[in-house]
């Protein structure tokens, strides 16, 4: 099997998504990942549900499948020496625990890396170090908020957070690529680094534009539910056979194809619709003419239209019809990984060269490598 981290050794101590959804890509491209877990209970997202088999947790299952399991207690002395140990041998030091945890451990970043200074450390925190909050826990919902992401979710008035972890996830793929960075330099300067990623400061960045909009404008933008504040005609709408089909412009152009499906190709001339930025403002309007029309056709006609129109469209689909989509079928998305209640079936990463394989790593019971680590390591 090709791999691009065969022989790369990820030692994390982690818990959620942000760290170990990052932990387990790197797994995924062939890196050893030593998962240290607490003997009592271990990863908190074992604990949420037994969706899987009855017995493991659909979050843990997602994140954690490939990885060792090692129960230690690190505050047993004993145990601190076999992580210094493991963390000698190791590439990568992963870990996103309460502010503060590291230090107490006597493993702070500076102290890592004097230490190990071949080791790639790579750090999650909610606030980052310094500033007048870097003390509090952080969760995606908390950041998420702190971030104004919410507020620019939902509709006016009714702030909603996003029905996935945009925060976890989003500091997961900077914690990955920034890893992957590490260790490229690391190949042409035989150092390690520290990386310190913090929650806050990736939403800041998911939010450029509306940061942007406010600072240059002074204008805050609205949420619009199944839209975008900054583009219109952009959103949900239904069909006669009852489905929603959602259809997207990002341009004049596309309105006047727009206009051409919907047969309604007087609208081509009027001022107040003609730019991007008067149909925003007549968001409800727009949506109004596209809305009468869909209503009359079903799914499949509003589809086959929009596509030979050029128009970007999509069914608004349930997590079920995810599950059984046929685009990810067809292009064998999926592969079975063991779980401790039986097969399961898990997504491919989704960046990966042709000519790399991935294993179907098992998803670990908490513990379940221990004895093999200990006496690997001493």
């Amino acid at each position: 099997m090709s791999r691009p981290l065969d022989g790369i050794t990820v030692v994390t101590m982690e818990q959620a998504i942000s760290a170990p959804l990052a932990t387990r890509h790197l797994a995924d491209l062939g890196a050893r990942v030593i998962k240290v877990e607490q003997p009592r209970g271990g990863d908190s997202t074992r604990h949420y549900d037994r969706a899987v088999h009855g017995v493991t947790s659909a979050h843990f299952t997602w994140l954690n499948h490939g990885k060792e399991s090692v129960a230690l207690d690190v505050r047993d002395d004993g145990d601190l020496a076999l992580l210094r140990r493991i963390l000698a041998g190791a590439d990568v030091f992963v870990s996103n625990l309460a502010p503060g945890a590291l230090d107490r451990l006597g493993l702070g970043l500076d102290a890592l890396h004097r230490d190990f200074p071949r080791l790639v450390i790579a750090d999650v925190s909610g606030y980052g170090k310094g500033g007048p909050v870097d003390h509090k826990r952080a969760y995606d919902l908390l950041i998420q908020s702190e971030g104004g992401v919410c507020t620019m979710t939902g509709l006016p008035g009714r702030p909603a957070k996003p029905g996935v972890p945009v925060a976890d996830i989003g500091t997961a793929l900077y914690v990955y690529s920034t890893v992957l960075a590490a260790l490229f330099e690391r190949e042409r300067t035989g150092a390690g680094a520290v990386v310190e990623i913090a929650m806050l400061d990736v939403i800041a960045e998911f939010m450029g534009a509306p940061l942007n909009q406010v600072i240059h404008t002074g204008s805050v933008p609205e949420p619009v539910g199944m839209g975008a504040p900054i583009v219109a005609p952009y959103g949900a709408y239904p069909t006669k056979d009852g489905q929603t089909v959602v259809l997207g412009t990002t341009n004049d152009r596309e309105w006047a194809r727009l206009l051409e499906m919907i047969e309604r190709p007087d609208l081509a001339d009027v001022a107040h619709l003609a730019r991007n930025e008067d149909r925003c403002v007549a968001r409800d309007e727009v949506d109004r003419i596209v809305g009468e029309w869909t209503v009359r056709h079903d799914l499949a006609d509003v589809l086959d239209r929009a596509d030979a129109a050029g128009i970007g469209n999509a069914r608004l689909n349930t997590v079920a019809d995810l599950a059984v989509h046929p685009q990810l079928t067809a292009r064998d998305r999926w592969h079975d990984v063991p779980t401790p209640g039986g097969p399961a079936p898990a997504l491919r990463p989704p960046g990966l060269a042709r000519h790399w394989e991935i294993e179907d790593g098992a998803v670990p019971a908490l513990g379940e490598h221990t004895g093999a680590v200990r006496a690997e390591f001493g």
